[in-house]
């Protein structure tokens, strides 16, 4: 039997009372990638800092390859761009001695090449310090002065306490298509034979749990405290693997129980060479800050590498992107 995905997770902090356009156009989303080291300027790899406007990663990656003359597998970034978006990213690649690259070839594909520089290592997922976001949500409605303290509530209470670290919809792919590849995979036995495929299906898989575990303790209201059996003082869910839950007690009984209805996805992913790992369950935005422009609010936030700017904006307006809109007939939070 396929199971349903719903992607709707509880709130923390009251639920949304406005609704607002949401990435109308890509310059409405904005982040900018916070290495948090200065490239050495000596080394067998470029460090090549781009702006991207509604384009993904991979893509970017291979034009980069391209432009150099290497695999792609030469290429290293930190992590995953949105593309609905306006990105500055940094790219790493493996190119030892020859020639320097034509970067002109970048501008002619759509990118503004910012920085480059040479470096003794390649970027790895997750390197990065962090993700600065400035979002503009574009007509905030209710628009009246009840609707506007309440937002501005709700903001200096996320600034302060944080939001439940959910994983975002991208992670689960296209109309979660990831999470029926998932099933066929670790349920239903059809092998996933592309290597980046599989490591996307199983990542998407591994979120999906550790969200119903956080929904949970959102709708317990334990989701910032530290339950008994915890393995730190940080509160945290699952992300899934081979071996024991490294929770205990409590902790480990409200996941076990959550979790049941998902004993085979469970049993599928500690077959597949990855460990037990925890995940942190409280998000908190670094230099939250909003700003008024018209009826429009304009976000400004940092987060760390690995989360998500959606949990943020769940907590404050419905969202409602048009184009998905058109095609899907709702709106998409």
């Amino acid at each position: 039997m396929t199971p349903e995905f719903d992607f709707r997770m509880p709130t923390a902090w009251g639920g949304p009372r406005v609704s607002a356009g949401f990435r109308v156009i890509p310059e409405d989303f904005q982040v900018d990638e916070v290495l948090g080291f200065e490239p050495e300027g000596e080394g067998e790899h470029w460090l090549v800092q781009v702006r991207k406007r509604g384009d993904n990663t991979a893509w970017v990656a291979g034009q980069l390859a391209r432009c150099a003359g290497v695999p792609t597998r030469d290429v290293g970034y930190c992590g995953l761009k949105d593309r609905r978006a306006v990105t500055t990213q940094w790219f790493s690649i493996h190119q030892p001695r020859g020639e320097t690259p034509d970067w002109s070839a970048l501008e002619a594909a759509g990118l503004t090449l910012l920085r480059v520089a040479r470096h003794p290592r390649k970027l790895r997922r997750g390197q990065h310090q962090a993700n600065r976001f400035v979002i503009r949500l574009h007509r905030v409605h209710p628009d009246d002065h009840d609707s506007r303290n309440a937002l501005a509530q709700t903001l200096q209470r996320v600034s302060q306490d944080g939001v439940p670290n959910y994983f975002g919809e991208q992670r689960f792919g296209r109309d979660a298509g990831n999470l029926h590849q998932a099933q066929r995979w670790l349920v239903e036995g059809v092998r996933i034979k592309n290597r980046q495929q599989r490591g996307m299906v199983m990542s998407a898989a591994r979120a999906w749990l550790f969200n119903q575990v956080l929904a949970e303790r959102v709708r317990e209201s334990s989701w910032r405290e530290a339950l008994a059996g915890e393995p730190s003082a940080v509160p945290s869910g699952p992300l899934w693997g081979r071996g024991r839950l490294l929770s205990e007690q409590t902790t480990a009984q409200l996941e076990s129980r959550v979790l049941a209805p998902w004993k085979a996805w469970c049993d599928g992913l500690e077959h597949v060479g990855l460990q037990q790992e925890r995940r942190a369950l409280v998000l908190r935005p670094q230099g939250l800050e909003g700003a008024w422009e018209g009826e429009d609010l304009v976000l400004s936030f940092a987060l760390a590498p690995g989360t998500f700017a959606t949990a943020v904006l769940a907590e404050l307006a419905r969202l409602q992107t048009p184009d998905v809109e058109a095609a899907s007939g709702g709106s998409v939070l």
